[in-house]
């Protein structure tokens, strides 16, 4: 009869959850591909030893079959395999179970150790994550609040066993993709200290991060403590015993596991069981937890609650959730509804708000931006025009959500007379692109903020890097530069689209066809293009000017208007200027100030930025707001807090500098296409269509050259100084002779006879 019973319990099937597999949903039922649910697992090292198990012990030995995973292939072999009788135990098959195999601690060989019943894990039909994370992604959970059994090295220590964290390109530096233990540690354990009693509800696992190696856990077990000492198991509700968890079946596809139970503890271990054959014992994790009752008598400062002030809608918004209207009133006293966020902030703020299109994606999503200004839907005369751009990377989520809490709080602002967004507002016209990729939002936002993983939604429908796929004017530019043509021949500015861009068949995402007919309409003057998963803001340029350099010093002419700009977003923002802050992943920005030129960090040719300061007078530079591409809903307020000054403040750098209007003497018309140059600094700019123009300059004095086809050239000199606001300066122009002459013909004057005879003595001269 015990026979029977322990074969019965060696050979139960397991069933595991497997959220994040390919054709699974978010929240969905996916048993995982290659993993099985071991007979065993080793207490941890600092549990309460019991004696090894061993035939003395009264262990009986049996043949059982075990699956070994080596890379995408399955083998199923006969091992020997030690354990202990145990109390007669039946698991309860799965109906989606497959045929009941079992597997030994680990796919490398480990010694037989003694263990805790195992038992199938039960799986309820639909699990909701009922906890945010705890974190670790988010650098909520400090390093120091991490540990391990052993590592290989400091780069695969347990600090960098955080979900997402990226690599370096090199796999054994200090930078590694990935907690990985000891190959010889035969009980390998990673353990999360909360510091505070917590609530913890499930887990999220990914394999290591590297380009050189495949490494991941394929089953683990959790335990919890109070003190790091004594320490119980999750077990499976069904039959009691310790529940085994299916962990992942490639490196970077993020899979949930929820506890049968949450459990309240300060210490949450992970224990692998699996791994892949060959591969060492690698993940990266994600703990789903909620805060309780602080301990009185804790070491530790209860850790503040994440908030903000501002009374603003503080969650992720679909596309519909983002634009779609319902009839429900807009109450001013309560949040914003997100069913029909950009109308009701239009609705609430009439006088200073428009929501406008500018084209659709390739799925037929229309691009929405809301305009801010005293007089929205028209450019006014001398008022620069500025932007932001987010969600070029659809799952790059915070820059999305910021600016949608951008717009309710200048509307909110605005209402209340707040005398900085007023100016703001009366000064600047605003323009916020909340999701250039509307698309690969969509597919990041059905996966979930912790389940889409680093890439997933990053490109649009058709598969387009859409900050790769702007026009490479760079390279003409250079070429011509080598060459000695500019600016003389070739212009140092507005350089017009390359032939082959603008044919039919030109792979070119209908996103960045409608953007550049964006810039094309309206004088922008500064930008900035929200992204994420770093904490740094770089300029341009963006390519390197060495062909096929990975990564290479390459400034503009405005070099110092650049740092400047990135200097002023990354001085405000709250974490950049933490100086206790650890890096995100493989760089540490924070020695830099938190600035880098693009191209220095990595090459990107046709970027957004480098065709907006060569095709347009816009300069822009791109922000990458957080570790985490896609933070979770409660995080939002504190990213809120963390950039609403940066956000503010780089807005107001497009008073910097000089402005005027370029008018004709005669008739003091504005003159549009005048060219704007400025001595030493090899980049123009022009004019807008009634002669309007802004110039950024860091503090210094400048001649200034303003030039226009038909008119005498006039230069002046104009001071930069510190006080804030554009210093001003205005051209007026005076045709030349030729000019006037066409005009006259142009309106069917008569030309004088002494001007004709001087005409022909020309001619003949010429002749």
């Amino acid at each position: 009869m015990w026979g029977l019973l322990l074969a019965l319990a060696a050979f139960a099937p397991a069933v595991g959850l497997g959220l994040g597999a390919p054709s699974a949903s978010v929240l969905g039922l996916a048993p995982a591909a290659t993993t099985e649910a071991p007979v065993s697992t080793p207490a941890p090292r600092s549990s309460p030893a019991q004696p090894p198990a061993g035939k003395e012990n009264g262990t009986s030995e049996q043949h059982i079959r075990i699956r070994v995973i080596r890379k995408k292939k399955v083998i199923v072999k006969k091992r020997k395999k030690l354990i202990r009788p145990i109390p007669p135990v039946t698991a309860t098959p799965s109906t989606t179970a497959r045929p009941s195999t079992t597997a030994r601690p680990s796919t490398t060989a480990r010694p037989s150790t003694t263990t805790s019943p195992v038992g199938a894990l039960d799986i309820p039909e639909k699990q909701e994550p009922g906890c945010p994370p705890l974190g670790l992604e988010s650098l909520r959970v400090s390093d120091n609040q991490l540990d391990a059994s052993s590592s290989q090295s400091f780069g695969l220590g347990p600090h960098r066993g955080r979900l997402n964290i990226q690599s370096g390109l090199e796999d054994g530096d200090l930078f590694d993709g990935a907690w990985c233990a000891e190959e010889q540690d035969v009980e390998p354990w990673l353990q999360v200290d909360a510091r505070h009693p917590t609530r913890f509800s499930g887990i999220i696992t990914q394999g290591r991060n590297s380009i050189w190696r495949y490494d991941w856990v394929t089953s683990y077990k959790v335990q919890f403590s109070n003190d790091s000492r004594t320490w119980w198991g999750s077990k499976n509700r069904s039959t009691g015993m310790d529940a085994v968890f299916p962990a992942n079946s490639d490196p970077e596809t993020p899979v949930l596991n929820l506890l049968p139970e949450p459990q309240v503890a300060r210490f949450i271990r992970l224990l692998p069981q699996t791994w892949l054959q060959g591969g060492a014992s690698c993940l990266r994790a994600e703990i789903l937890a909620c805060p309780v009752s602080a301990d009185p008598n804790s070491l530790f400062p209860e850790v503040p609650m994440l908030g903000s002030s501002d009374p603003l809608d503080f969650r992720h918004h679909d596309y519909k959730a983002m634009r779609k209207v319902r009839h429900n009133p807009y109450d001013p006293a309560r949040r914003i509804c997100p069913s029909q966020l950009m109308k009701q902030v239009n609705e609430q703020c009439p006088n200073i708000t428009r929501v406008y299109s500018i084209g659709k994606s390739h799925q037929g999503l229309k691009l929405y931006v809301m305009e801010m200004s005293d007089q929205p839907g028209e450019h006014e005369l001398g008022e620069p025009e500025v932007r932001y751009v987010a969600g070029m990377h659809g799952n790059e989520a915070l820059g999305r959500e910021l600016l949608l809490l951008l717009m309710q709080f200048l509307c909110r602002e605005f209402l209340r007379g707040d005398p900085r967004v007023t100016r703001l507002l009366t000064e600047t016209r605003i323009h916020l692109l909340p999701s250039m990729n509307p698309d690969g939002y969509e597919t990041a936002f059905r996966r979930g903020s912790e389940m889409v993983g680093w890439a997933e939604g990053r490109w649009n429908h058709q598969g387009i890097d859409l900050n790769h796929n702007f026009a490479d004017l760079n390279t003409p530019l250079w070429e011509a530069e080598d060459d000695g043509l500019v600016p003389d021949t070739v212009p140092n500015h507005h350089l017009p689209l390359p032939t082959y861009y603008t044919l039919p068949n030109a792979t070119v995402a209908p996103e960045t066809r409608a953007v550049i007919r964006w810039m094309q309409r309206i004088p922008f003057v500064l930008s900035a293009n929200l992204h994420g998963g770093e904490l740094v803001v770089s300029y341009p340029f963006d390519m390197t000017r060495t062909p096929w350099a990975a990564r290479e010093l390459t400034p503009t002419p405005d070099e110092a208007v650049f740092r400047w700009l990135s200097t002023v977003y990354a001085g405000t923002n709250r974490v950049m200027q933490d100086p206790d802050r650890r890096p995100c992943h493989n760089q540490d920005f924070s020695l830099y100030g938190n600035v880098i030129n693009g191209a220095d960090w990595h090459t990107v040719p046709g970027s957004m930025n480098d065709f907006s300061y060569l095709h347009t007078n816009c300069f822009e530079v791109t922000v990458e707001l957080s570790c985490d591409k896609f933070p979770h809903e409660n995080e939002l307020p504190q990213e809120w807090e963390n950039n609403k000054d940066a956000l503010l403040t780089y807005l107001e750098q497009v008073r910097m500098g000089i402005a005027g209007v370029v008018r004709d003497k005669d008739t003091e018309l504005g003159i549009a296409d005048a060219v704007i140059a400025v001595d030493g600094i090899n980049h123009d700019v022009t004019t807008a269509w009634g002669g309007d123009y802004w110039r950024l300059l860091t503090p210094g004095d400048y001649m200034v050259t303003a030039s226009a086809e038909g008119y005498h050239t006039v230069t002046r000199s104009c001071r930069v100084t510190f006080e804030e606001g554009p210093v001003p300066c205005n051209f007026r122009l005076t045709k030349t002779p030729k000019q006037r002459l066409r005009e006259l013909l142009a309106a069917g004057a008569k030309v004088p006879p002494d001007l004709r005879r001087r005409l022909e003595r020309l001619r003949g001269q010429k002749n």
